[in-house]
């Protein structure tokens, strides 16, 4: 039996390094490229509109491509209409505004017109099709709408030198704060460097990690800060204090120290409990093995940090985490290329598709569960979307689960124990 496909939602001209929703627009926003190596790469950040056909199906079209010269965006936060994009050693700023002009009569029925040929052209993006003076895919910017034509302007606010490692400056990870006041970077010299937002005021800095930061998250109300470093170490911090390191093993005693390093760090919502917080983390192994030992994660209290739930996450190893908005569901992408969606409560396995993707996943986003007011997820239950080195953006959406009404599980179950008593009776006369 073959391996399940996916269908890509979008490609690119370049490779995909990250992609973010934003929750305003409902614009779904991807970036990457080549980076400064004249390979005739380009590096762009992509903006895509996000259509749900039918109840399950989605489309997506290229609206805007915005060229970012020799620098590939490696990694990027979405907030208030503001993109921080990782670029080399420095986070750059960048605003965006999505409008919509009113079309002429003869410019409405030439779109028309060409529909179908703009549909294909835009599924063909990315394998050498050249448009525009900005590089977009031929008819890549034009909106599928008859009368109206999507316009979006991206305009460059700021910029700050985000790592400062002598060698090869770089900016592995960045965040906003979830009330936006906060912007938050983490590099290769082993720095958190927090930034005042919109100012880029630099609030404080710190050596949080001996190497790479991998990850990084900010709890609601910021208070506080979990980092994640290639030195094995997981740790909490209050503002640039250092609370606490988490200890996964505590959860398997069975494996030795330092066989396995933290790679990702995301807290998560509980639904239907207001005041809950969780933090989940992903441990992968440091060396690999010619039987490749498991991925786990893991579910901690996201106030006292104790451990609640540790589980296998399969033998690839993972290359990125996302958490839904309503913290619900996980999202695992891997080195190899395989997708994978799993129930946060109990971090069993929903959905799974075996190197959907040609290569690593670099990035995932869940679709948020309203864009624009509204419902963008159909009849399903939940949909995300993942972006690779192989330039394909591909949304993978569960179906929602069957369930019964409690009152029809109780009733089949009363008929079960009425019919064993009368297979009793029938057997053994006299049983009652």
């Amino acid at each position: 039996m073959g391996k399940r496909k996916v269908p890509d939602l979008y490609r690119a001209p370049f490779p995909l390094y990250c992609i973010k929703v934003d929750p305003q627009t409902g614009l779904v926003i991807t970036a990457g490229g080549g980076g400064a190596s004249k390979t005739g790469i380009k590096n762009a950040v992509h903006f895509l509109d996000l259509q749900l056909f039918g109840e399950r199906q989605y489309s997506a079209s290229l609206l805007h491509s915005h060229d970012t010269d020799t620098r590939a965006t490696m990694n990027m936060a979405v907030g208030d209409g503001v993109i921080a994009a990782g670029q080399d050693g420095t986070c750059s700023l960048m605003r965006f505004k999505h409008c919509t002009q009113k079309g002429g009569g003869k410019a409405a029925a030439k779109i028309e017109g060409k529909s179908v040929q703009q549909g294909n052209a835009r599924r063909r993006a990315g394998k050498g099709d050249k448009g525009g003076p900005d590089g977009a895919a031929a008819s890549g910017d034009m909106s599928d709408i008859k009368d109206e034509t999507a316009h979006i302007s991206v305009t460059g606010l700021a910029e700050v030198q985000s790592d400062l490692n002598p060698q090869d400056p770089l900016q592995k990870v960045v965040r906003f704060s979830p009330d936006l006041s906060l912007l938050v970077t983490g590099g290769t010299d082993g720095y958190i460097r927090v930034w005042e937002f919109p100012s880029l005021k630099k609030k404080f800095n710190f050596k949080a990690h001996d190497g790479e930061i991998e990850d990084l998250d900010t709890s609601p109300g910021n208070k506080h800060l979990v980092t994640v470093g290639r030195d094995f170490a997981c740790s909490v911090w209050s503002g640039n204090h250092l609370a606490m390191g988490l200890k996964w093993l505590e959860t398997m005693p069975q494996i030795a120290e330092k066989t396995y390093r933290y790679m990702a760090c995301r807290f998560g919502l509980v639904e239907d409990h207001k005041d809950a917080l969780r933090l989940y983390t992903v441990q992968i192994p440091h060396k690999r093995d010619r039987k490749p030992p498991p991925c786990y994660l893991t579910k901690w209290d996201g106030k006292s940090f104790l451990p609640m739930l540790t589980a296998p996450c399969g033998t690839e190893v993972i290359s990125s985490l996302a958490v839904s908005d309503s913290g619900t569901f996980l999202g695992l992408g891997t080195v190899t290329g395989s997708v994978a969606i799993y129930i946060a409560f109990s971090l069993q396995k929903l959905y799974y598709v075996q190197e959907s993707h040609g290569i690593v996943v670099t990035d995932l986003a869940f679709l948020p569960d309203t864009l624009k007011g509204k419902n963008i997820k159909g009849t399903n239950e939940t949909a995300m979307l993942s972006v690779a080195v192989d330039s394909r953006c591909q949304v993978h959406a569960v179906s929602k689960r069957r369930s019964f009404p409690i009152w029809l599980v109780l009733f089949f179950c009363g008929l079960m124990v009425v019919g064993g008593v009368l297979l009793l009776q029938y057997l053994f006369p006299g049983f009652i």
